[in-house]
């Protein structure tokens, strides 16, 4: 981008609309949705949009008179808010629906959903729900383009989607960086979406984690497993750590918080031997003292944290322009 674009407003302006394309599917259910092309024009209309929402005046109008619904079945602060006020900078009349207040509540069916915000004519539907699947079952059910907000243990396309879009403002690439996704792998959609688009922009992956929370066909994933933090970290250029999801956990897949921070807590002494200019990330919320130390997590040297959140509204502003522009083709 030149630096008239990002200090001329018009500029900018002109510069998101050279970057628009129409979204390569009718929905954006899952990371395999993208190829290699689809991701770069996705990174770089994103990063469009990441010096738009640093100017005073963030509003456009590529939404203007469509409608997006935010339905969330699952309790959410930052994907929620972030899409938000995507939504709204882009100009749509945005929506948020709470299942727990609604008929929902009282027993109505997930299908019986659809057909009711079908009959409301939205342009486009936002999903995140506990069940896997969840986001493809609306998708089939309704007449706009459906975004999965996560659903269950299965995906969670546009989390991967910023955090590529933070990985490569910080590095200037993603191909050929070895990235340790590190945790609760086995409960997590994060971890399955950024395995997906890490491996198709080039980057070396590896998972790090104790047995009991590694998949059991993680080895078909195209990555390398650990259970050695130490040596899951040794040398990588981006260290993601991920939540300990007690709330999907049906039995003791750990002896303790304790004892997890213990062996593959991130803390300084275990984040020596990465790359020196190693990069640490969490989608949050995070499990201080549990899963990270708060040095770690608060060392802007290091931390991408609070840039993931701030990215994440530019990505899914990217994802909505282009759903806009394949209804509009």
């Amino acid at each position: 981008m030149t630096t008239r674009a990002l200090t001329d407003p018009q500029a900018l302006r002109d510069l998101i609309e050279s970057r628009l394309f129409a979204f390569p599917k009718r929905h954006f259910l899952a990371s395999q949705d993208l190829d290699p092309p689809d991701i770069l024009a996705l990174l770089d209309l994103a990063d469009a949009f990441v010096d738009l929402n640093r100017q005073t005046t963030k509003k456009l109008d590529i939404l203007k008179g469509r409608t997006q619904v935010n339905l969330f079945f699952e309790n959410s602060t930052r994907t929620m808010s972030s899409f938000e006020l995507a939504g709204k900078r882009l100009g749509a009349d945005t929506v948020n629906m709470n299942p727990r207040t609604s008929s929902v509540a009282k027993g109505e069916t997930l299908i019986d959903t659809a057909v009711t915000l079908n009959a409301m004519k939205p342009d486009l539907l936002v999903v995140r729900h506990s069940a896997s699947g969840a986001a493809e079952l609306l998708a089939q059910k309704v007449g706009c383009s459906v975004v999965n907000a996560g659903d269950g243990q299965h995906q969670h396309p546009t989390q991967a989607l910023l955090d590529m879009l933070s990985i490569r403002r910080a590095f200037g690439h993603v191909d050929s960086l070895t990235v340790a996704i590190c945790g609760d792998v086995g409960h997590s959609r994060v971890a399955r979406s950024n395995v997906i688009l890490l491996n198709a922009m080039g980057a070396n992956v590896r998972l790090v984690g104790p047995p009991t929370l590694i998949p059991s066909d993680a080895d078909q994933w195209g990555v390398e497993v650990y259970h050695d933090m130490r040596e899951g970290i040794a040398g990588v250029d981006v260290v993601m750590m991920l939540r300990l999801q007690l709330e999907r956990m049906d039995g003791a897949f750990i002896p303790s918080a304790r004892e997890y921070f213990r062996f593959y807590g991130l803390d300084r002494e275990k984040l020596s031997v990465a790359s020196p200019n190693v990069r640490v990330m969490h989608p949050g919320p995070m499990n201080r003292g549990v899963e990270i130390d708060s040095e770690i997590a608060d060392d802007l040297s290091v931390s991408l944290i609070q840039d993931q959140v701030e990215m994440g509204v530019a990505a899914r502003m990217a994802v909505l322009a282009s759903l806009a522009a394949r209804l509009e083709a």
